[in-house]
This record gives structure tokens, C-alpha cells and sequence, in this order.
């Protein structure tokens, strides 16, 4: 019993291998991402990357900048996928629930825009496990609104 304890995730890592669970769902065919947000403890939404709702599938040739030589970080003004911090939140307004001081769960660390949304949605702390392009602006703009941001670090 005391084996199968020590075994038992903790909360940063239950939620963020859900996350990774979730981005097997995203359909950009240059990178899966996932966003959970999570509201005392209880997943209130879900978002991967990909295009948005009734556009062709972004692996199936629905965005012309992913099917691209576009360089990592390249054109994205062209891109019309949505990212996986956005999807969940704007899954949680389709469905009427608040993410007001939540704490949003991410595979990799948000862009200024998403950094800008969570922001406006009230989510209290953002965790995310690897870092991509997460720039100097975004930690300013959570630090001075009060968002608590860390990275997440799996243990052994």
C-alpha cells in the first residue's frame, strides 16, 4: 500500500499529464499543445491547438502557414490556427462556465497574446512544463497583474 502512495501523482502532475493526454486531440500539423484550466481542483475546461471550429483541420491542409517552409516562429500573422490557452478559454465561454481564478495548466509556455487573455479571464496562476518563445513582456505583464507563473519540473 505505502509502495502504490508513493506512486500517487501530485496535483501539478495529474493535471499537466492530462494536458498531455488533451494535445494528442490538437490538429496543427507543426507542434500539439494543450491547455487545461482547472478551478479548485476540477478541470472546468480543456483546449488544444488547431483551427478554429468548422475550418479544415490545420493537418489536413487547413492552414496554409503550417503546410509552409515558414520557419519555426515564422509568419504567424498568417496562421490560422488557434492556440491551446485560447481554445480552453474560449471553450469555457461557448459552454457559460467562468474561469475566474483559475489556474490554467499548459504543455508549453504561452505567447503575449494568450498571456493577454488569461489576463482578461481572471486566471489566478498559470503552470506550464516546457518553455517555447516565452518572452520578457509576458512574465512583466503576469507579474504585474498579479498571475502567479511557474514552471513545472516532473521529479526523477
Amino acid at each position: 500500500m505505502s509502495e502504490q502512495k508513493n506512486k500517487r501523482p501530485g496535483w501539478d502532475e495529474y493535471f499537466m499529464d492530462i494536458a498531455h493526454v488533451v494535445a494528442r486531440r490538437g490538429n496543427c500539423s507543426r507542434r500539439q499543445v494543450a491547455a487545461v484550466i482547472v478551478r479548485d481542483r476540477r478541470i472546468v475546461s480543456t483546449g488544444y491547438n488547431g483551427t478554429p471550429r468548422g475550418i479544415t483541420n490545420c493537418c489536413d491542409g487547413g492552414c496554409a502557414r503550417c503546410a509552409s517552409d515558414a520557419p519555426s516562429g515564422g509568419s504567424l500573422g498568417d496562421c490560422i490556427c488557434c492556440h491551446a490557452e485560447e481554445n480552453a478559454i474560449v471553450q469555457a465561454a461557448y459552454h457559460g462556465i467562468s474561469v475566474k481564478d483559475g489556474v490554467l495548466y499548459c504543455t508549453i509556455s504561452p505567447c503575449l497574446m494568450c498571456t493577454k487573455m488569461m489576463i482578461n479571464a481572471g486566471i489566478s496562476e498559470v503552470v506550464y512544463e516546457r518553455e517555447y518563445h516565452f518572452n520578457d513582456q509576458a512574465r512583466a505583464l503576469f507579474k504585474e497583474a498579479g498571475v502567479v507563473c511557474r514552471q513545472f519540473v516532473r521529479e526523477g
